[in-house]
């Protein structure tokens, strides 16, 4: 296999563990981890603060220790000078100048372990202020964190629901099409079928030619009587005499004579 086709399967594969880590991976959970790991700083230099200051202490109780049998050393000198023992007082003295020097050198060293416990006890401080504002700052992340991830949860969902209105909308107009559709076919069939262009195969809506002559002779007399109420409203008549009189007019014909001789 060939050096290019390794890089590149070397590359496709960092970009899909990338891409892989990217999804996987809470901004929350990192700054969650980085807190813990300030605190456990914060915790060890509490912890030096502590050894230091023990150590302190430790000193200056042995300080005035020193300083105490350095004053009984001196006491008892005088007073071995007082009673005519001037040896005694020489030896005394002398200790006493030992653990002088013992004195000041422990006096050094707590001075050493006092500087470095005001060290640690500032730095401490600092770190505790930086922890803090760290933790401030990392709830605020977290919570802007969680409400733009929940803005885009409801985002996807309310795109999610306007594709689907989408849906219904042109199901909604293609039925609205389809009715009309339909609507304009039962309206052209039923003009069709009015006018005899087409045939009625259940027989219900067809007229014989005596129907229709009927129907349209009655259609006539009612144009005539309306036609004949409107000119007697306009001659102050009765529009009922004249169709009284038509009627009168028919029944006085004469009935037809029968030739008896034929």
């Amino acid at each position: 296999m060939s050096d290019g086709i390794m890089k590149r399967m070397g590359l496709i594969f960092r970009s899909k563990a990338n891409k892989a880590l990217d999804r996987a991976e809470d901004p929350r959970e990192t700054l969650d981890y980085s807190y813990q790991k300030q605190l456990e700083l914060l915790q060890k230099v509490r912890r030096g603060v502590a050894d230091v200051a023990t150590s302190r202490k430790r000193l200056e109780l042995q300080l005035t220790q020193l300083q105490q049998q350095s004053s009984k050393y001196e006491d008892q000198g005088r007073k071995a000078l007082s009673l005519g023992r001037e040896d005694l007082a020489r030896e005394a003295l002398s200790r006493k100048a030992n653990l002088q020097t013992q004195i000041t050198d422990l006096e050094t060293q707590y001075q050493a372990l006092q500087g470095e416990e005001e060290k640690l006890t500032l730095a401490s401080q600092r770190l505790q202020a930086k922890v803090d504002a760290f933790r401030t700052k990392k709830e605020t992340i977290k919570a802007t964190y969680t409400a733009a991830q929940a803005q885009t949860r409801i985002a996807e969902s309310f795109s999610g629901i306007s594709e689907e209105m989408g849906d219904v909308g042109l199901a909604i107009q293609r039925a609205e099409d389809k009715t009309a559709q339909m609507q304009a076919r039962a309206g052209a069939i039923d003009e069709l079928l009015a006018s005899g262009a087409l045939d009625d195969a259940s027989g219900l809506g067809r007229k014989d030619d005596i129907e229709a002559e009927l129907e349209r002779v009655a259609g006539g007399s009612d144009v005539e009587l309306e036609l004949a109420r409107m000119k007697a409203e306009l001659t102050g008549g009765t529009p009922a005499s004249q169709p009284q009189a038509i009627e009168q007019g028919k029944n006085d014909t004469p009935p037809p004579t029968i030739n008896y001789n034929k």
